[in-house]
């Protein structure tokens, strides 16, 4: 239990921190003067990303089943971007269109794939 917490934290960090980067190259509506919004605002969008990707990811991946198969895959970049804008839809003060939102996902996509990636192989060298 203890290592699936520092698990989620680890991922909630570097979320938050692709988020971050994101935002700072794509995002339209963010003030970088509010130091505020940039730590916590984007802990907290990390955070409504985790959920989101944990509880409505699976259901939209499962009614978008089909165009998945017709596109080979390249429909979850669609998906993994509708995940980032409600995510953003929900914390006021960062806001970002939708074609951006997609083109973080990819950018969370990266992070999360090294982050799964690096815990793998540290879990690996540790049994």
């Amino acid at each position: 239990m203890n290592r699936n917490v520092s698990i989620f934290v680890v991922r909630w960090l570097f979320n938050s921190l692709g988020l971050w980067v994101a935002v700072r190259l794509f995002g339209t509506g963010y003030d970088s003067t509010q130091v505020g919004i940039s730590i916590v605002g984007f802990l907290g969008v990390g955070l409504i990303f985790s959920i989101v990707n944990a509880v409505l990811k699976p259901f939209i991946v499962i009614l978008s089943l089909p165009a998945i198969l017709v596109t080979l895959g390249l429909f979850m970049l669609i998906v993994n971007g509708l995940m980032v804008w409600i995510s953003f839809w929900l914390i006021p003060g960062i806001s970002m269109t939708f074609f951006n939102s997609i083109l973080t996902g990819i950018i969370l996509s990266l992070v999360n794939y090294i982050v799964s990636a690096t815990l793998v192989v540290k879990s690996d060298s540790t049994r």
